[in-house]
């Protein structure tokens, strides 16, 4: 083993392409486009590195082009769930004792090429499973992803440095071990590089890992795990399974190896999970980790100081890119009386000039929800406020599903500060706006940070100094990410570590050294250099 302190190059933020037409990137996603619809695919499971199939094959279509076949997955069952944990507990020994250093290179070269080889690729696949614009692909698939591996190996290098004082005669040493047993990695569709950095962050810090994605972003986590193969990830590191929730969960959660799950996903399904593990605590070999960043229920709060053209930018922009499909996506707002007016008249013009289709056409601003579920659930809430005695859809409030889950942005106006849509996660393109008494501001903040469970994003427009320190103080508890003066989306990794509290998960920070941490277990090491021949201490001379 070659001897060292190894210092990495420092990480940084991947730049992003700005996609204008004609440019290289334009044409290079637009080729990969056109030869992922031309080609229809047969996504395997991943095991132990061997490609896993099976006679259970269930079909993957483009949420704005439902009719179009993308190709098929592989289902499993409870066996390959199985075999993954065993694959996994196979591989840890061979993965542990690798340097860290070498660890490091594999993900380092996978971020390389996820910035430069696959880019088109994976922003492309992203595109036509998740029906995400070529920008929102480039933020997350290319950008984000990259983001994460080179600082995830960044944040990993500090901890192994970050070493105790040691007094005279002693040395003291601390090793970050990884978790004793496996790793169960749950993510969700709506994030190309959320869905591989759970995996992967893990599996940086020495853990292997199993690894159950959304059906609905299998067909980009393909690309994904081929970037991590070229990259050199050893067989059985992470082993990916597509497999039934309950059946996967009662496998893995009933093992003794269990150690730890990494989860993006529903609040339900997470409180679900705890509950489990707490009643087989006494089954497991340690204490499991447990890890998640669930829903929100994200507000932007405008102060009457507020520019009405940077309050009415952040409202579009924070709730309906990507359809609202972001854990982070404003769906309830608070606007003040006086400048209502102005924010109605520009916020009802923009929003019903948003043009909107599939990704194909790159002057589209939105596109399609992930699935059928989805848009007959919003499709539920829009059609009951246009009944609602205190509610009013102002914008929108069209859909269409006869060739994609077509949702317009839609904007809900209503008198009741506790009306179902500013309560109650949507997760799609419909944002629902109280207006309040300017002289009420107090009672507002009180409000907004009572009215949801949740407490991922906020955002406060003003331009009152005063108004934003009020803001900030009384809404501490509310939002793991705030934000002044800006849309409440768009935490970058390295610059806005993302994570809430209370109903929206253990706000373990993505993006930063924290998160990292969750995945090892440190082991305290004392050496005395020259230790003592004598029971007896000074004290005891006469």
């Amino acid at each position: 083993m070659a001897n060292g302190f190894f210092s990495p190059q420092p990480a940084f933020n991947e730049p992003t392409l700005e996609y204008k037409p004609g440019s290289p990137e334009v044409i290079a996603v637009k080729a990969e486009l056109e030869a992922m619809r031309s080609t229809v695919i047969d996504a395997p499971m991943y095991i132990g590195g061997k490609e896993i199939r099976t006679d259970n094959k269930i079909s993957m279509h483009p949420p704005h082009d439902h009719k179009h076949l993308l190709g098929h997955f592989n289902f499993g069952t409870k066996q390959h769930v199985t075999d993954a944990i065993d694959a996994a507990l196979a591989a840890k020994d061979s993965w542990v004792n690798l340097a860290w250093e070498e660890r490091a290179s594999i993900f380092l070269k996978a971020a390389d090429l996820v910035a430069g080889k696959y880019r088109a690729k994976i922003n492309a696949a992203t595109m036509l499973c998740q029906s995400k614009n070529c920008f929102q692909a480039e933020i997350d698939a290319a950008c984000e992803l990259a983001d994460f591996f080179r600082y995830n190996v960044q944040y990993m290098q500090e901890i192994y440095s970050n070493q105790p004082e040691s007094g005279d005669g002693v040395w003291n040493r601390l090793e970050y071990r990884p978790l004793e047993g496996f790793v169960f990695a749950l993510t969700p569709f709506n994030f190309t590089a959320i869905a591989t950095n759970l995996p992967t962050v893990a599996a940086m810090m020495g853990n292997t890992v199993v690894w159950k994605p959304s059906d609905d972003q299998i067909y980009s986590c393909q690309v994904a795990v081929q970037i991590l193969k070229e990259a050199g990830l050893p067989d059985g590191v992470i082993n990916l399974v597509y497999v039934d929730g309950p059946d996967c969960g009662e496998v893995i959660f009933s093992h003794r190896d269990f150690a730890g799950i990494h989860f993006t996903g529903s609040t339900d399904v997470f409180q679900t999970i705890w509950e489990t593990i707490a009643k087989n605590i006494r089954n497991y070999r340690t204490y499991p980790k447990i890890s998640g960043e669930t829903g929100g229920k994200d507000f932007i709060l405008v102060h009457k100081s507020a520019d009405v053209n940077i309050a009415t930018t952040a409202l579009i922009r924070g709730s309906f890119e990507f359809q609202g499909q972001k854990c982070s996506a404003c769906s309830r707002a608070y606007v003040p009386q006086s400048l209502w007016p102005a924010i109605k008249e520009k916020l009802v013009r923009e929003v019903n000039s948003i043009k909107m289709g599939p990704v194909e056409d790159f002057t589209n601003y939105v596109n399609a929800v992930i699935n059928e579920r989805s848009f007959d659930k919003l499709a539920g809430y829009i059609d009951r406020a246009k009944e609602a005695s205190d509610a009013e859809v102002i914008a929108g409030g069209t859909y269409d599903k006869s060739e994609g889950y077509f949702i317009h942005p839609t904007v809900i106006v209503t008198t009741n500060p506790q009306y179902d849509t500013m309560v109650t996660e949507l997760f799609g393109p419909v944002l629902t706006i109280f207006i309040y008494e300017d002289d009420k501001y107090e009672e507002t903040l009180k409000l907004v940070d009572e009215t949801s469970i949740y407490a991922l994003t906020g955002s406060i427009i003003a331009q009152d100094r005063y108004a934003i320190d009020e803001a900030s103080e009384a809404l501490k508890n509310c939002a793991g990410n705030f934000y002044i003066n800006d849309k409440c989306t768009g935490a970058v990794v390295g610059q806005q570590p993302f994570g809430g509290g209370r109903a929206s998960g253990t706000n373990d920070k993505a993006g930063s050294i924290l998160n990292n941490l969750r995945w090892t277990s440190p082991r305290t090491i004392k050496e005395t250099l020259v230790p003592a021949e004598d029971y007896r201490y000074s004290f005891h001379q006469e």
